[in-house]
C-alpha cells in the first residue's frame, strides 16, 4: 500500500508494529522480508519514486579533512536509495575482517563471517547475483580460461560477482506497493525521534515534508535504515531528551566513519601479452578476480585488507580520477561526467591482449574516532541540522597500500610473470601525504558501530542501540570495520539477520 504523505492531514498519527525509516537497500530488503507476515509495517521514505532536487537538497552538507565528494550527490534520496547509481560489484567480507587485529585499534566485530554466511546466501537473490560461491576453483571448473597471474601463500585472487545492477526502486516497487501489510509513505522525512520519559525506548518518530505536513508514527519497534550518514545525523539531532543525542552516552555516534580508499597505485608489466580473462570486467554473470594478500601475510606485516584490480594501462591513462569527475552537487550531472570519463570507446576491447596494466587499489580504512559525522549550524528546509563530514586518513592506510604492491611485485617476479612499478606518491616511506586524485567508493560505513560493550560502540550484535530497547540500526552504519569488499552484499546480509531477530521476538510475543 502506498500513501503520498503530502496528501495527508496537516498532522497525522500512524501506528504499526515495525517502523522502518528509509527505503533504500536496507529498508527495502527488510520490508520484503515481512510481506504477508501479519505484522503491520510502516515504511517511511523521504522522497518519492523519482528524483526531486528539493528532497535531494536535504542531504547537502559540508566536508572537511581529506578531500571528499559533495554530500548532496554522494547518496540518492528517493525510493530505492543509492542503488539508483550503484555499480553492482559484490563480494563477501573475509573472516579476518571480523577479527580483532592487534595492529588495528578499534578492530573486531562481536560476530564472525560464519555467523553471516547463511544470510549472505539469502542476500544473493535480492541483489540478482549468481550462486553463493566465491572460490576460484569453483569458477575454474566452469571456465578453465580463468587463469590467475599468481596464486600462492602470499597473493590470492578474491572473487567478485556482479549484480545487473539491481535497482531496488524499480525491482521491488510493485511487490511493496501491492503488499497489504506494508504501508509505504513517500515524502515522509523523519526529522525527530521521541523517547519515553526515561528515554529507555522510543515512542514515536516525527516526519515532515515540503508540503508542510507532519506525521507522528508510533510502533513497537523502530529501524533506522536511511544510510550511514543519515542514521548518525538523526540520532545526533534527537538531542532534546538526550543532550548528546540518542544512543550517544559515550560519544560514539557519528564517529568511526569509514570509506574504502580507492586510488591508482602501481603499474603491472607482464612478460607476455595475455587476455587475463579472470580480471576483466564483464557485464555478464561471469566473476572477476582482484589480487589480494592472504590473511597470514596481513598478520605478518600488520597491514590492512585490500585488493588490486587490473585495467589495461592504455585505457586507464585516458581516464580522469573519479573524485574529479564526481564534483557536482547534482548527482545527475556528476553521473553524466563519470559516464563520459568512462565512455565505451575507452573501455578494454574483448579478446584484446594487453601487456601493461594499471593497478587500482580498494583498501579498508582503519576505524578512527576522529573520522566522523557531526551536526552543522546550518539547518535544512525541514529544520534539521545538516551533516558535516570530517574524513581522516592515517599512515596505516598508506603503509598498507605500499606493502600490498611490494608483495604483489615480489610474487609476480618470483613466478617470472612480470614486474610492478609503484606510483611516485608511494616511493618515500616517510611521506604520509595523499595525492589530489585520492578518492573513495561512496561506501559509507561505521557511524553507529557494532560492539558488545556500550562503552566502545553504539549497537549490539543484533544491531540494537545499547541504551534503547526498541531502536535498531540497519545498513553499513553498524559496521565495526570496513573490510576490503564493497559493503552492499554484507549490509543486506546483516539486515536479513536483523529481520530474523525481530521475527523471533514476534513469535515469542515480545511486542
Amino acid at each position: 500500500m502506498h500513501i503520498d504523505a503530502r496528501n495527508l492531514e496537516v498532522k497525522s498519527i500512524i501506528e504499526g508494529d515495525i517502523c522502518i525509516v528509509g527505503a533504500g537497500t536496507a529498508g527495502i530488503s527488510m520490508a520484503m522480508e515481512w510481506i504477508n507476515s501479519g505484522a503491520k509495517i510502516i515504511l517511511l521514505e523521504g522522497g518519492g519514486f523519482e528524483y526531486d532536487d528539493n528532497v535531494q537538497d536535504l542531504y547537502a552538507g559540508k566536508t572537511t579533512g581529506q578531500r571528499y565528494f559533495p554530500l548532496k550527490s554522494a547518496r540518492l534520496h528517493y525510493f530505492g536509495g543509492t542503488t539508483g547509481h550503484w555499480s553492482g560489484f559484490c563480494s563477501t567480507y573475509d573472516p579476518i575482517d571480523f577479527e580483532k587485529r592487534e595492529w588495528m585499534e578499534h578492530s573486531g566485530w562481536p560476530i564472525s563471517k560464519q555467523d553471516l554466511d547463511p544470510f549472505y546466501a539469502r542476500a544473493h537473490p535480492y541483489l540478482e547475483l549468481g550462486p553463493y560461491e566465491y572460490d576460484l576453483k569453483y569458477w575454474q571448473q566452469r571456465d578453465p580460461e580463468l587463469i590467475p597471474v599468481v596464486d600462492n601463500e602470499v597473493v590470492w585472487n578474491k572473487i567478485w560477482q556482479f549484480s545487473p545492477p539491481s535497482r531496488f526502486g524499480k525491482t521491488y516497487r510493485e511487490p511493496i506497493v501491492k503488499a497489504k501489510n506494508i504501508h509505504l509513505y513517500t515524502y515522509a522525512n523523519v526529522v525527530d525521534i521521541k523517547g519515553n520519559e526515561a528515554v529507555a525506548s522510543i515512542d514515536y518518530v516525527i516526519a515532515k515534508n515540503h508540503a508542510g505536513k507532519e506525521l507522528h508514527v508510533k510502533a513497537k519497534y523502530f529501524v533506522l535504515a536511511c544510510s550511514t550518514i543519515q542514521n548518525a545525523r538523526l540520532l545526533l539531532a534527537a538531542n532534546k531528551q538526550a543532550a548528546k543525542g540518542l544512543g550517544n552516552d559515550y560519544d560514539h555516534v557519528g564517529r568511526y566513519f569509514m570509506e574504502h580508499l580507492e586510488i591508482k597505485s602501481a603499474e603491472l608489466w607482464l612478460t607476455r601479452p595475455d587476455q587475463l580473462k579472470l580480471y576483466e570486467y564483464d557485464s555478464t554473470r561471469r566473476p572477476r578476480a582482484e589480487l589480494a594478500i592472504t590473511p597470514e601475510v596481513q598478520r605478518k606485516h600488520s597491514i590492512l585488507n585490500g585488493t588490486a584490480s587490473l585495467t589495461p594501462l592504455e585505457v586507464a591513462r585516458r581516464q580522469k580520477a573519479i573524485i574529479d569527475m564526481w564534483s557536482d552537487e547534482d548527482p545527475r550531472k556528476s553521473l553524466d561526467s563519470l559516464q563520459a570519463g568512462f565512455s565505451e570507446d575507452e573501455e578494454p576491447q574483448p579478446n584484446q591482449k594487453y601487456q601493461a596494466f594499471e593497478l587500482f587499489t580498494r583498501i579498508e580504512q582503519a576505524p578512527n574516532p576522529l573520522s566522523r559525522i557531526t551536526l552543522d549550524t546550518e539547518v535544512d528546509a525541514l529544520g534539521v541540522p545538516r551533516s558535516k563530514l570530517h574524513w581522516v586518513l592515517t599512515s596505516l592506510e598508506k603503509r598498507s597500500i605500499r606493502k600490498l604492491y611490494e608483495l604483489i611485485g615480489q610474487q609476480v617476479g618470483r613466478v617470472g610473470a612480470g614486474r610492478v612499478k609503484l606510483m611516485e606518491y608511494l616511493h618515500d616511506e616517510k611521506d604520509e601525504s595523499w595525492p589530489a586524485f585520492t578518492g573513495g567508493g561512496w561506501h559509507h560505513m561505521g557511524t553507529t558501530r557494532m560492539t558488545d560493550n556500550p562503552k566502545t560502540g553504539v549497537v549490539d550484535q543484533q544491531c540494537k542501540i545499547h541504551s534503547l530497547n526498541n531502536l535498531y540500526m540497519a545498513g553499513a552504519s553498524c559496521f565495526a570495520t570496513a573490510g576490503a569488499a564493497n559493503p552492499t552484499l554484507t549490509l543486506v546480509a546483516l539486515t536479513l539477520r536483523l529481520s530474523d531477530h525481530l521475527k523471533s521476538k514476534f513469535r515469542n510475543g515480545e511486542v
